[in-house]
């Protein structure tokens, strides 16, 4: 069994007088709950303690669960109210007033938390939205010290580079533009007063970048291509110019779906993410939160939480919002055949080949 106070204090390293909060969303009428939902809850109450013993150790406070009604949209706004234990708080405030949060939530909080993490200097945060159980012997049981130098690696390439093209293994290619852009890590190490970005995903191990969107006046993005995406064992085809999904092609209702989908709101189709998994120990099991560490992924929608500039104002309704990654690690039905990260000067560096990562 994981033991979870190492964990715990490996990734955050709480100090005296830090104030640490576990956060959960809870059902509502309209979003019913489910056993792995309810599973997650105990999880948390159990990460929770964890991290009381080690408060009793370093002297900081632990906070009663922090609990609000799930958004129903991952990256969602998170709503006014929640309940600290017994007591209904603002739940902004009680973020802000705590310098750590762990967030064990069914919908995705990211965008919200990382936000928060920009404007509050003595606040961090780790998002585990899906988080299971069954992670404590795979992607959270990882080296981490292992994850890390992959991460930076890759991150190392990253810097300064034009473009990443990616071929896929159904043959399609896809170029990510890369300019103006700062490649992140999330590589599992979230002291307090750690520089740069303060929000991971947890389990972590992952490079990532937002293509650049084009948001500079006379300067279109390069983003362009075709990116396939197997669902339900139909295959659609996304195709993209100048960092946006311009349109679909299949003949099945998936393709159908994600038609409208993109109608119904243009911020969703914007390209806002490129990433490179490398959690050794993550498999593929259809929870985002563990697959999108196995290799390499992308996303669509929302991008100011990671260095983009799409957030919730420019989605005709906040009930649009989404920040999706698609996978495509070892046991996906579509892999990366191909990765290669451009230089300004023409240099080229290889991440992956033949489906496997070169650095």
């Amino acid at each position: 069994m994981l033991d979870v106070k190492k964990l715990l204090t490996d990734v955050f390293d709480p100090q005296t007088g830090e104030v640490v909060t576990f956060v959960v969303d809870l059902p509502t009428d309209e979003i019913p709950d489910h056993e792995g939902w309810s599973a997650r809850r105990v999880m948390a109450e159990r990460w929770r303690a964890a991290m009381a013993e080690l408060a009793a150790e370093r002297d900081f406070t632990v906070q009663p669960l922090l609990e609000f009604p799930a958004t129903g949209a991952n990256n969602a706004d998170l709503p006014e109210k929640a309940r600290l234990g017994e007591d209904e708080v603002d739940l902004e405030e009680a973020l802000r007033a705590s310098t750590l949060a762990v967030a064990m939530t069914e919908f995705s909080a990211t965008a919200p938390l990382a936000q928060l993490a920009d404007a509050e200097e003595d606040f961090r945060a780790a998002s585990m939205p899906g988080v299971e159980e069954r992670m404590e012997g795979t992607a959270l049981a990882a080296d981490y010290s292992k994850v890390a130098a992959h991460c930076k690696a890759i991150f190392d390439v990253m810097q300064g580079a034009v473009l990443c093209d990616v071929i896929f293994s159904t043959g399609h290619r896809c170029w990510f533009d890369l300019r103006h852009r700062q490649a992140e890590m999330d590589d599992g190490f979230l002291p307090r007063g750690k520089e740069g970005d303060r929000i991971i995903n947890l389990p972590s191990g992952e490079t990532f970048i937002v293509p650049y969107e084009g948001e500079h006046e006379a300067v279109p993005s390069w983003t362009a291509g075709t990116i396939p995406v197997m669902e339900k064992d139909e295959l659609v085809l996304f195709h993209v110019a100048a960092n946006v999904i311009m349109g679909i092609e299949g003949e099945g209702l998936v393709a159908d779906y994600y038609a409208a989908f993109f109608d119904a709101d243009p911020a969703r189709s914007n390209i806002a993410e490129v990433a490179f998994g490398v959690n050794d120990r993550a498999e593929v099991t259809g929870s985002v939160l563990e697959d999108e560490k196995a290799g390499f992924h992308w996303a669509f929608g929302r991008s100011d939480h990671l260095g983009g500039v799409v957030g919730v104002d420019a989605f005709d309704d906040p009930g649009n919002v989404v920040h999706q990654d698609i996978v495509y690690a070892e046991g996906n039905p579509i892999q990366v055949e191909r990765a290669v990260i451009v230089h300004p000067d023409g240099r080229t560096v290889v991440v992956i080949d033949e489906a496997e990562y070169k650095l």
